[in-house]
């Protein structure tokens, strides 16, 4: 008898999704193959780390090996499973924390974290690559700068938006350029950062992918109709919103959207589940026109998430997914 691998599901963390990441780190839990791996919830929050057991009760994580006890022995982890929304998880953090330790972990490396956690900087490095995106303009907390410069270069309606925070918090959809100070104040208690982005006019349609030495997964793609302004946390958290798998689009723009999402994932040499967000425009001849919006390297992993209705739409078992991944790196 082989001994199963011991997987950490890492989730809580320190941004506004807190309680986001445990619905996610839940979900996982559910879905994992549990005659394959010994699975335990790691709740991460500030310096207080513990597992969480099914009974309700927990143990203190020794972050100096990252293991714990139980009935007196010590339980080491042989791979984490990162699904925090936001720092520590999702900008590296975490990932340098378990590369240290020699820890095989669920997501892309400390660089491509950092890289993604930061819209401006994604936006700026995918554009070399010739991924199409929106303009924008990154402001740090204190700069002075000028409402109407910013509305002629930009254009309204736009997009005000923490540049480095993985959530839905802090964005506004901003209409003239007098909405612009209230939205960066917002903005600016999210972090120390804000992009203002132009607004593309279009469908949003989001799409998740993984590799594997030998497979790579394009999931279909689901079309996200909001009756909100935009697929704000309220759209995001509390069903205001339609989703629909696969996307409404034509087969030819499908396909097209699918290399580009393997195509971004190969150019990041990214690891794990990634689900990237699009807005699908027309172009002056009315083409339908792909722009990167947003790359999500810990996406959500609730039953009701993206990923695990992309993944049920594709008609595999996520916990063949969950144990592919895993046993990727092994």
């Amino acid at each position: 008898m082989e001994t199963k691998r011991n997987v950490a599901i890492v989730c809580g963390g320190d941004s506004s999704e807190h309680d986001v990441s445990m619905s996610s780190g839940r979900g996982l839990y559910s879905f994992f193959d549990k005659q394959k791996y010994n699975v335990y919830i790691v709740d991460i929050k500030g310096t207080q780390w513990h597992v969480d057991f099914e009974d309700g009760s927990v143990a203190d994580v020794d972050k100096s090996n990252f293991s714990f006890k139980k009935d007196g022995k010590t339980v080491f982890f042989d791979y984490a499973y990162i699904t925090i929304h936001g720092q520590p998880g999702e900008n590296g953090v975490m990932q340098g924390y378990f590369d240290l330790l020699h820890i095989p972990y669920s997501t892309s490396g400390v660089l491509v974290e950092a890289i993604t956690f930061d819209k401006y900087v994604l936006n700026n490095y995918l554009r070399g690559f010739g991924v199409n995106v929106a303009d924008s303009i990154l402001l740090r907390r204190g700069d002075k700068y000028d409402e109407n410069k910013i509305a002629a270069r930009i254009g309204m309606p736009c997009f005000v938006k923490p540049a480095a925070d993985g959530s839905s918090f802090g964005v506004s959809k901003v209409k003239n350029a007098d909405q612009l100070a209230p939205a960066l104040r917002v903005a600016f208690m999210e972090s120390n950062e804000v992009m203002v982005e132009g607004f593309l006019d279009g469908v949003e349609i989001s799409q998740g992918v993984y590799k594997t030495r030998n497979k790579s997964v394009v999931l279909p793609a689901t079309e996200v109709v909001s009756e909100n302004e935009f697929f704000d946390y309220n759209a995001k958290y509390n069903g205001q919103v339609k989703e629909i798998t696969p996307a409404r689009l034509s087969d030819d723009t499908a396909k097209r959207v699918a290399e580009e999402t393997s195509r971004i994932y190969d150019i990041l040499h990214a690891n794990g589940i990634i689900r990237i967000d699009y807005i699908i425009s027309k172009d002056a001849d009315g083409n339908d026109k792909i722009n990167m919006l947003e790359i999500n390297t810990t996406p959500g992993m609730t039953p009701t998430s993206f990923i695990p209705q992309q993944v049920k739409a594709a008609g595999l078992d996520i916990k063949d997914v969950l144990s592919d991944i895993v046993e990727n790196q092994f």
